[in-house]
Order: C-alpha cells, then structure tokens, then sequence
C-alpha cells in the first residue's frame, strides 16, 4: 500500500514508518519537526520507498499532493504536552482541529482511509475504570485550559465520525500513555523521559501531586503493533483503545525507574500549582477496557513494564 503519515519523524510516528516498511509498503512521512526528529528516520535514509518531507498539516497544498498518492494517512501529527495545553492553548486548539479537518476533506473525496491517533485524555475526568469506548466524558470547566487538548481531540473525533457517516474510512485509535526509544518531550509533561533523565543525572525525581495517580505504560512496538492492525482491519467508525491494562502509580513507577536506572537519586514532590500553575487538575485513574482492540485486531499487549523500561534507559543512555 502507500500510506502517508502525518507526524512520522515523532516518537511513535517514526517508529511506525519503519515498522510499514518492513512490512513492503511504500510510506511518504510529513513532519514540521516542532516535535519529530529528522535522525530519528536516518537508518531510512537510503530507503526508495520511503520519502521525508518537512511540511506541515495546515499547509493544504502540501498535504493535497501527498494524500492524492495515498490509500491510507495515518495521522499522528498533533500538538501535544502539559506545558503546551497551559502556556499555549491556542496553539493546541488550531493545530490539531484545522490540521485533523484537513486530512479528513482531502481524503474524503479519493476514499482514502484514515487511521487517526487519538488519545486517553478523551476521557477526562471519567473515575470509572476501566474506559471502554463508550465511556462518558468528564471535562473541567472551559475557563481552564487544561482540558483544551482533551476538547480539541474531542472534536476531532467528531469530525472522524461525521466522515466516517458520509462513507469515508476511518478509525480512531485512542493511544494510551505510550512511552519507549525516542520519546523526549520531557519539558511537555512527559512522566517516563522525565524521570529517566532526572535517574540517569543522579537529579530528584519530581512527582506531581501526591503520586498516587494510577496509569498504564504502553511500550511504543505494541502501540506500533496495534496501529498495523487498526490498518489491515475492517473497523470503520470505531474508536478503539491501544494500551496496557497493566496499572502502576506514579510512585511506583518513580521507584521503579530509579531501581532500574541504578541510581541514587531521591523522589521529591510537587504541587500542581508549582508544576504548571494555579487551576490545574489531573485524574486518579487511567486504565483502558480492551476488548474491542483484542476482539477486533487481535492486539494483545506483550512487553511488560519493566523490560519496556529497560530498553527506553539503555537508549537513554546510548545518546549520552
């Protein structure tokens, strides 16, 4: 097939691109590099399938011609990050809804399929877990831009939908919490390369709120391994979870990291009003129902936390 991928040198982006290749299909990779990486795709760099070009989504002329060549986009171009949603939450609101309604209106007329990176954030302050597809969205208030990434995400949704009802292929896979090689957008409120970065400099790993917040890690080959599948299935008009259901608290997942890291470094904490300003709110618990990803792609997360863990240090450690 020829699919483009939008957002393609980022952290799951390029690891995507490699993964299509190896699979014989041709790819086009679009990325601005606000936060892709071009040395993350240099290993492709002899690759005749496989075309790299710096650009962005809400360049329609640019995206026309690549999606014009295209019988799939895996859109994962988005902008994202703690810090963005509460320093710039214009740039968040305009960057994923204009660059989303531009994949789904090119696409529509040429049937393309699209297979759009959502997230677990869609579900907001929803404290009945595990969230199925279906499960209820709970936002704070719109005067706080903390939620602005969850509504923009939201909408686009919305709009993958309205396609979807109009005969366009999509799926919406909602990725949650994924983490592995390549992910550096610590100062975006990453919590794995932040913690990891912090262990491997002897720092204090710096835990926001009283860090009993339960998650669950995705390593990135099984958000990989998902995706490939979304693309080969026949789930149009679906949102599909792509994550572990394998729950850690921040706590434990700082201990961890430092055990790990073999390092000495001591755990401290924030507040949220220290961490990102006075009005921030955060929820207790994040953990996603499987059964449509297992039913329908036959997507079983198989890396467990502590090897995902391993491997994303000692990349770490290899930039060093």
């Amino acid at each position: 097939m020829k699919i483009v991928v939008t957002g393609g040198a980022g952290f799951i982006g390029s690891h995507l691109v490699e993964q299509l290749l190896k699979a014989g299909h041709t790819v086009w990779t679009l990325d601005d590099f606000s936060n892709g990486r071009p040395e993350f795709l240099s290993s492709l760099k002899d690759e005749k399938r496989h075309t790299l070009i710096q650009g962005s989504v809400l360049d329609r002329r640019l995206l026309k011609r690549l999606i014009d060549k295209a019988d799939v986009i895996c859109h994962l171009a988005a902008v994202l990050g703690v810090k963005n949603t509460v320093d710039d939450p214009l740039k968040v609101i305009e960057g994923n809804i204009d660059g989303t309604r531009n994949v789904l209106e090119l696409a529509y007329p040429r049937n393309a399929k699209v297979i759009f990176s959502s997230t677990s954030e869609i579900y907001g302050k929803n404290e009945n877990v595990p969230f199925h597809e279906l499960s209820d969205r709970n936002y704070g208030a719109s005067s706080v831009h903390r939620w602005c990434y969850a509504t923009a995400k939201s909408l686009d949704e919305h709009m993958c939908f309205a396609y979807s009802s109009k005969g366009l292929p999509v799926t919406v896979l909602r990725y949650f919490n994924a983490y592995g090689p390549r992910q550096t957008n610590s100062q975006y409120g990453g919590v794995v390369p932040r913690f990891i970065t912090a262990a491997l400099r002897g720092e204090p790993l710096e835990v926001y709120g009283d860090g009993t917040q339960m998650r669950c890690f995705t390593y990135v080959d099984d958000t990989i391994q998902g995706t490939i599948a979304a693309i080969n299935a026949k789930t149009n008009g679906l949102a599909i979870n792509i994550g572990s259901n394998r729950s850690i608290t921040i706590n434990e997942l700082a201990q961890l990291i430092i055990k790990l890291c073999d390092s000495n470094s001591p755990i401290i904490t924030k507040t949220y009003a220290e961490a990102y300003g006075p009005g921030y709110e955060d929820m207790p618990a994040r953990q996603p129902d499987l059964t449509r990803a297992s039913v329908l792609l036959g997507y079983q997360p198989s890396v467990v936390l502590e090897q995902g863990l391993s491997a994303t240090i000692a990349w770490y450690r290899g930039r060093s």
